[in-house]
């Protein structure tokens, strides 16, 4: 990857329709699956998206082998997908881009606060 692609974003857009066409070939039960893994998973990723990219290649290529061995999308990830993603993001309670600028705001708001205060 060059330096523009990094700053364009060029490579995830094309990363991200690569995935979309692999996802197109799945069978309905493991597409609708592939859209609540997307929904669940974005809002782990960073600013650009970039640090989820593996992890949504991985998920989508464990969606591709369970079709090809003709395993529902169920059996492979269970009842609950949104477990799953949070479990594939770093556990339970793993932070999102929301406790991230959260947490940003918090120290900005205190330092303010500090620097009127004393």
């Amino acid at each position: 990857m060059n330096f523009w692609e990094t700053v364009t974003g060029s490579d995830l857009t094309r990363e991200w329709k690569s995935f979309e066409v692999r996802a197109a070939a799945l069978p309905d039960d493991h597409r609708e699956a592939w859209g609540q893994i997307k929904v669940h998973l974005l809002p782990h990723g960073n600013f650009t998206g970039r640090n989820v990219m593996p992890i949504l290649d991985s998920a989508l290529g464990l969606l591709e082998e369970a079709a090809a061995d003709g395993q529902g999308a169920k059996e492979v990830l269970g009842d609950d997908i949104q477990g799953f993603c949070a479990a594939l993001a770093g556990g339970e309670g793993a932070r999102t881009y929301r406790d991230r600028w959260r947490e940003q705001l918090n120290r900005n708001v205190a330092r303010k606060l500090n620097r009127l205060g004393g």
